[in-house]
């Protein structure tokens, strides 16, 4: 059977989006990936076919300038956020979107269609062709829904009255930010025949199903659409990542290892944030291994005698051997290091970095600090997670039960499903 997936570079969502391509290229299948030209190594890495997007809103170089979101400029201020998000991506280029996906399906048609959830244009697209979609939310699930701390915000569930209330007060102010981006949706969807929405998450909602690569035991308990599938962890790496490792796996000296992973996208200050870090690790009696992504230049972070500073290392590597893990809360970073035991010190940002830390520090898995946070707090941190043992306790009780939930062959077989029932039909 042949997929058509259509994505963007959003960072962490492209392991989860590649890693889903070379799941179903390894049962046997093809995939056709319509992404952003920075993604076509990922696509050759996963030997599937690549096509760019021309007219839709896309990455054409790794450079600062070319940042679709530059989401770093509002991050501050929640409901600008969801707005810039809205207008520059999920909704706003939806006829764009969907033009070039109806024209790759003509151009090769598809028995189904996965789609980025961040990208509601190419479902217009599917949903009016007749070819059955699977929505993918690459990680914790974002979308407003019953007992699910509104998002973006880094708040616990609500346990009491007056937090449900609060919930509703962020979730509906929410859900207006939202809506902003309904008449470009719509506009999208009358082009290609299709009945208005009221709500455009009601897009992705109408989807035949909605996979979302994390585990239930990391996410919060809500009460989700029937369509909607936890289908476990993908623990893949980047492609940037497939370097050697740095590491020695059997090392003379004994001081605990504290790696550190940061975003696969531009995040503002993440430099100076990497660079307060390696200072904090280099006061401590410990090995430090800095990453600092494809956006920092290693250069630009001083190491010590005891702090080595990399662009980037396999974390499937180097975090088996880690005592610690500090990141900047991206999804991939902070379930990869959990699925392995290890706890976590989050630094975290923009998107969904405060709700990832929120669920693993209300597992007590690990501490959150500022991104500002000095060297002083930053040693203080990781001190006491080596040194006070429920951290570990709690991190590996919380690794088990992710690790649990790892099921590549669920997520395969859904994703058949919709096929099967096509041909069938």
């Amino acid at each position: 059977m042949h997929y058509l997936l259509a994505t963007w570079d959003g960072g962490g969502t492209v392991p989860i989006d590649f890693g889903i391509a070379r799941r179903l290229i390894a049962r046997g299948h093809s995939v056709t990936v319509i992404g952003d030209p920075t993604l076509e190594a990922e696509a050759a890495r996963s030997d599937a076919e690549f096509v760019p997007w021309r007219l839709a809103p896309h990455r054409a170089t790794a450079s600062i300038e070319d940042d679709l979101l530059k989401d770093w400029e509002v991050v501050d201020n929640p409901w600008k956020l969801f707005k810039r998000i809205s207008e520059r991506l999920i909704t706003g280029p939806a006829a764009l979107f969907a033009t070039e996906t109806a024209e790759e399906l003509d151009r090769r048609p598809a028995d189904v269609a996965l789609v980025d959830g961040a990208i509601l244009g190419p479902m217009v697209a599917t949903e009016a062709r007749g070819v059955p979609t699977v929505g993918i939310v690459p990680g914790i699930y974002i979308i407003p829904a019953e007992g699910m701390p509104p998002f973006g915000l880094g708040l616990t569930p609500a346990r009491t009255a007056l937090g449900r209330a609060r919930d509703r007060a962020l979730n509906a102010s929410i859900k207006a930010a939202w809506r902003t981006g309904l008449p470009a949706l719509n506009e999208a969807r009358a082009a290609h025949g299709l009945a208005p929405l009221s709500d455009p998450w009601d897009q992705l909602r109408s989807c035949e199903s909605v996979v979302i690569p994390t585990a239930r035991a990391f996410d919060f308990p809500a009460t989700l659409p029937g369509n909607a599938h936890y289908v476990g962890p993908m623990l893949d790496d980047p492609v940037y990542a497939a370097v050697p490792s740095p590491i020695d796996d059997q090392p003379d000296d004994p001081r605990p290892l504290v790696v550190v992973g940061v975003s696969g996208s531009h995040v503002k200050g993440q430099d100076a944030m990497l660079r307060r870090v390696a200072a904090a690790l280099a006061t401590l009696p410990v090995r430090g291994l800095v990453c600092t992504g494809p956006y920092v230049d290693p250069a630009d972070v001083p190491g010590a005698d005891n702090v080595t500073v990399v662009r980037s290392a396999p974390h499937s590597e180097v975090f088996p051997l880690a005592s610690v893990v500090i990141t900047h809360g991206g999804h991939g970073t902070i379930i990869k290091a959990l699925a392995l035991g290890k706890p976590v010190l989050c630094l975290p940002g923009i998107r969904d970095q405060k709700d990832n830390a929120v669920r693993m520090t209300e597992r007590g898995a690990g501490l959150r600090l500022k991104p500002s946070a000095e060297p002083a707090r930053i040693a203080e941190a990781v001190r006491r997670l080596l040194t006070e043992p429920h951290f570990a306790w709690a991190a590996e009780e919380l690794g088990a039960r992710i690790r649990a939930e790892v099921d590549d062959d669920r997520l395969v077989s859904l994703l058949e499903q919709p096929a099967s029932r096509r041909h069938v039909a």
